[in-house]
């Protein structure tokens, strides 16, 4: 029975996203082709951000004697 309303057993496919490169310089060429899906965008963000805090960690945390005594970043210049 067909009435013109979608099935509520059919599940639309999620919208993607497609980015497309064509480079050539010379003999040499490159195509490529990237489809990407919302759940894949929102992972690659949230690797994204994690690599991001956990690299202000480590700033943080290897300049922290240099913070604590001042004449040690001193004595480290030379």
């Amino acid at each position: 029975m067909t009435d013109g309303l979608p099935s509520p057993y059919h599940t639309p496919e999620p919208s993607k996203a497609t980015a497309e490169v064509d480079f050539q310089a010379g003999p040499v060429r490159l195509r490529a082709r990237a489809d990407i899906s919302p759940q894949g965008l929102v992972a690659i963000g949230a690797l994204v951000s994690s690599i991001l805090l956990s690299s202000a960690v480590i700033v943080w945390v290897s300049t922290s004697v240099a913070r604590r005594r001042p004449m040690t970043h001193i004595l480290k210049r030379g």
